[in-house]
């Protein structure tokens, strides 16, 4: 007897259908499954025994040859168990309903109930991209896939209950459509608790309302991480698509919240430095999302960035620049995206005290050079800003003066953003950071005497390319912020003095 079951499986970020055949005969009674399954996959059997077992149905004395096809497509984990389950159930009598147009995904444990999986949410996407009209997941999942309209979602608990909805028994009711729930972007951190720091806090507007990336120097306890932790409460809202393609990445690494499953607030992720190279940019012997792809359309914030090795820091230098990273290994090639800004904070020196006018620094001159040269050029240069946070001073931390709230700054950043929206309206990019350099001078025109003051910084800066261009796109968010449409050379001149500490500390 034959039948024929669809399910999906998931390489990376790419999810497919799968056939699931099945097909008994007469002969010594076993159990096989073919089609480049790995061990997960086959230990299946057993597992799917004992379920039917629990649910009072008769293992077939047969020859069972089970086909995952395509059978050149390897296929991993134990999401296809509720499939092999119910194709059993066809082959046995018990499943007669046409179910053509149905998915199965979900983990049969021993006594029927069904356990959770990752990576349901870019499945169940996959399964309406390919036509299904209804999917059957795990309850646990199910919430997570009732993000996808347009595909009934019935969560199953136990294989028990999924044999009473076939039957007709018991139906099991389909999920209720997800809501997206306005997000609340203030919490318990704001930029109404730090005290002063005007300047770091202008800088840190400027790249949320452009996406660029920011390198903080100071002193230890000058608030440069209390400013980095705040940035997710200016960033502007996420628009659907940008939610649906993170919370991809979030869900096959397993890490949705499963009373939120669809992610709208942009992530913040802050590795500790002593992250392995894989752990920043994913690997593993099927290829996982690293650090770099779960800030995905958000926040990477490294600490203490000069006590990260310097073979990690390079790995981030290609993905800055080509948005995504792509891993290699035996079993297959996975693209992961990663658009993300890069927040950075560091001391000037081992003992953090280099330039401060109010604390000696301890450091020798050899000391302090050999610490900054961890921090290459290249990567220093993709940094749009450079912001020196001082320590703040007695007068500003005793001050009963109410800081500018985090609410406020957001309004300024989603206004600058909304503007960006616009022109870019129609094309890949979603902010001033991506700008590509082929429409690099159509997007920002210069004024007569902002073309001059450019002309005058990349000759005495000595600039690169990849300098020049920065400045441009910075200028072009500082002008948004104003919602002037030409630069002019106010907004040339801020944008360079956010470029200037390469020069101070590292003499460049």
């Amino acid at each position: 007897m034959y039948a024929k079951v669809n399910s999906l499986g998931l390489f990376g970020l790419n999810a497919f259908p799968v056939d699931v055949e099945i097909e008994t005969s007469k002969g010594t009674p076993s159990f096989d499954i073919i089609g480049l399954a790995d061990i997960v996959v086959k230990e299946s059997r057993e597992r799917i025994r004992a379920a039917l077992r629990a649910s009072y149905i008769n293992f077939p004395l047969a020859k069972i040859v089970v086909n995952l096809a395509p059978a050149d497509t390897k296929k991993t984990g134990s999401a296809h168990d509720l499939a092999i389950f119910v194709a059993l159930l066809c082959v046995t009598g018990n499943v007669t309903a046409d179910i053509s147009d149905t998915a199965f995904v979900g983990e049969v444990s021993l006594n029927g109930d069904l356990r959770g999986i990752n990576g349901v949410l870019p499945m169940v996407l996959m399964a309406k991209k390919a036509g299904f009209k209804k999917v059957f997941v795990p309850s646990i999942n199910a919430y997570e896939a009732s993000v996808v309209d347009g595909v009934e979602i019935y969560g199953v608990k136990n294989t028990a209950d999924l044999i009473k909805h076939f039957e007709g028994s018991c139906a099991i009711a389909p999920e209720k459509a997800y809501e997206v729930k306005a997000e609340e972007y203030f919490d318990r951190l704001d930029f109404a608790d730090v005290k002063g720091q005007p300047m770091a806090k202008k800088a840190l507007e400027i790249a949320a309302a452009g996406g660029h990336n920011v390198l903080m120097i100071g002193a230890p306890g000058s608030g440069k991480s209390m400013l980095a932790k705040r940035i997710t409460t200016i960033l502007p809202a996420m628009t659907f698509d940008e939610s649906i393609e993170t919370t991809n990445i979030h869900s096959i690494c397993g890490q949705l919240n499963p009373d939120k499953p669809l992610v709208t607030r942009r992530p913040f992720r802050s590795p500790h430095h002593t992250i392995s190279s894989a752990g920043l940019s994913g690997g593993g012997t099927i290829p996982h999302p690293g650090e770099i792809s779960l800030a995905h359309n958000g926040v990477l914030f490294l600490d203490e960035l000069a006590e990260f090795s310097r073979n990690t820091l390079e790995i981030l230098r290609q993905p800055l620049e080509d948005k995504k990273v792509t891993i290699s290994r035996a079993s297959g090639t996975v693209t992961y995206p990663c658009t993300f800004m890069l927040i950075a904070a560091m001391n000037p020196c081992p003992c953090g005290y280099y330039g401060n006018p109010n604390h000696e620094c301890r450091c020798t001159k050899n000391q302090v050079t050999s610490y900054l040269s961890r921090i290459s050029g290249p990567m220093l240069d993709r940094f749009d800003i450079h912001c020196r946070i001082n320590p703040v001073d007695f007068s500003s931390i005793s001050s009963d003066r109410k800081e500018e709230s985090s609410e406020r700054i957001r309004e300024r950043v989603q206004r600058a953003r909304e503007i960006q929206n616009e022109r870019f309206r129609g094309t890949a990019t979603t902010c001033n950071a991506g700008i590509e350099d082929s429409i690099l001078n159509e997007v920002c025109p210069l004024t007569d005497e902002a073309k001059d003051t450019l002309r005058n910084v990349f000759d005495s800066m000595g600039l690169s390319a990849r300098g020049y261009s920065r400045i441009l796109k910075l200028s072009r968010t500082i002008a948004d912020m104003s919602a002037e449409e030409v630069i002019g050379k106010l907004h040339i001149a801020q944008a360079v003095q956010f470029r200037t500490l390469d020069r101070q500390f590292w003499g460049k």
